[in-house]
């Protein structure tokens, strides 16, 4: 059930009229529970046994690990949530990966080993609810706070379903709060939550899938047939679409949740207008990149065992990072080109660039450069496979001459310039504060415009990219 959907609108609108309805909070929150598997069991009903039991294990282990009073014992029962966790994570997601590079592996030694296939569906949005439960897990082995004694009230906080499938990846300290004290719709909740909601499908429904991806497709299907202007349109066009699509469903999630008198955290602020990579990462999935930040890269040490382990922690982040969003050595690619920017920057930040260099229009050409080389990582991101995005390359520095663009191009190139400025304008405003500031007529005024263009946009309806993950 997408956001962009007339399924999904009945369903919310339903959902608002009960929750509403409920007058004690307990009632509420065994309605959202039950909303939130619904609207979870309507991609594949039998993968809510998966949700079910993984829920169950964790809030189960969470009361062990508190319980424990010696160390070992503790450090066994995180171990095995780690193990369950990521094993079950690694069937779905990695199994058909691992197995053909161990078979290209003993190919290289003259062994032919065919694996068997398995055809095994990714459960939609296994990877977020996977860091949900892990971060509990941690948090509780940490000692950061005392793990909840209910199950219905862990489970409402993996399962809540403005998040549920692609984020924002949320921890249990940002819902605990919101979970445990009573709360309903409220008018400016309810207006600034449906503002976003359309906000978030005006980025999804006209700038991803009707402007952006029809040229991003264009070229990545017919790469071979491409010259110079289709391949730099088609990588400028996909740097818009993935921003749009992941930026529009992070807002729609705000949003359905504001609506329900929840507040969960900005996933996006202006990355297009970053300043540097490690502000790049301050801006973009916001919620995974804290994630990896205070689970992967301060668990190896983070900058306080030196230079050369700190740029390893770096490294080794980012490339399980870019493993993290698919079972390909593009994704791995695209995670170790970010670990090499971001190790490269800090290594000149601290060795080769003095601080009198600050000057404003330094920072804008490095802004520049930051711009440009997120563009072209997301080739890797984009690529079908390795040699696709060698090929891409060669036609991004062609030498050609032919570059001829069609209408559909240049409007993307065109928007796409434009959604920079706006993030410029406002780099410090994140989408929320921004709305919030808008005088209501005006806001009207505009939602209805952007509303408008929703229902006579001509694009085709896509899958958010980020349901792949």
């Amino acid at each position: 059930m997408q956001f962009d959907t007339f399924t999904f609108i009945v369903f919310f609108a339903l959902v608002l009229a009960v929750y509403n309805g409920l007058w004690t909070w307990n009632a509420r929150k065994n309605f959202l529970l039950l909303a939130s598997y619904a609207f979870y069991s309507a991609w594949n009903p039998p993968f809510l046994l998966l949700l079910l039991g993984s829920t169950t294990l964790d809030w189960w282990i969470a009361q062990r690990i508190h319980a424990a009073e010696r160390s070992r014992e503790r450090k066994r029962w995180i171990t095995l949530t780690l193990l369950v966790n990521l094993g079950v994570l690694g069937l779905f997601k990695y199994n058909r990966f691992l197995l053909d590079n161990f078979a290209a592996l003993l190919g290289a030694f003259g062994v032919h080993y065919v694996p068997a296939k398995f055809d095994i569906v990714l459960p939609i949005g296994i990877s977020f609810y996977t860091f949900h439960s892990l971060s509990y897990c941690i948090d509780i082995y940490r000692g950061k706070f005392a793990p909840t004694r209910s199950w219905r009230d862990y489970a409402l906080y993996v399962a809540f379903f403005p998040q549920l499938v692609a984020g924002p990846i949320t921890r249990f300290t940002q819902m605990r709060e919101q979970i445990e004290t009573p709360r309903g719709t409220t008018r400016d909740g309810l207006g600034l939550g449906c503002a976003l909601l359309v906000l978030g499908l005006f980025e999804k429904s006209v700038l991803a899938d009707s402007i952006f991806a029809p040229v991003a497709d264009a070229f990545f299907n017919a790469i071979e047939d491409a010259g110079p202007g289709e391949a730099w349109s088609g990588v400028v066009a996909f740097s818009g679409q993935i921003f749009c699509d992941f930026a529009g469903y992070s807002t729609c999630a705000i949003g359905a949740a504001l609506a329900l008198g929840f507040v969960l955290p900005i996933n996006f602020r202006n990355p297009y207008a970053a300043v540097g990579f490690s502000d790049f990462w301050r801006r973009w999935h916001i919620s995974l990149s804290s994630w990896l930040r205070d689970y992967l890269y301060i668990s190896l040490g983070g900058n306080r065992r030196g230079e050369a382990r700190t740029y390893a922690a770096l490294m080794l982040t980012m490339l399980i990072g870019g493993l993290w969003h698919g079972a390909a050595w593009t994704f791995v690619i695209w995670g170790g080109l970010h670990g090499l920017y971001l190790t490269a920057e800090r290594f000149g930040r601290e060795h080769l660039w003095p601080a009198r260099w600050n000057s404003a229009l330094l920072r804008f050409a490095y802004a520049l450069l930051t711009l440009a080389l997120v563009m072209l990582a997301w080739v890797w991101f984009r690529a079908p496979d390795f040699v696709s995005g060698c090929d891409i390359f060669h036609k991004l520095f062609s030498p050609a001459t032919d570059w001829t663009l069609n209408a559909a191009q240049k409007l993307a190139l065109t928007v796409f310039a434009a959604i920079i400025a706006i993030q410029w304008l406002f780099r410090a405003t994140d989408i929320k504060e921004f709305c919030a500031r808008v005088p209501t007529p005006v806001l009207g005024l505009a939602l209805g415009v952007l509303l408008a263009l929703i229902v006579l946009s001509p694009g085709d309806n896509h899958a958010f990219i980020y349901f792949q993950f």
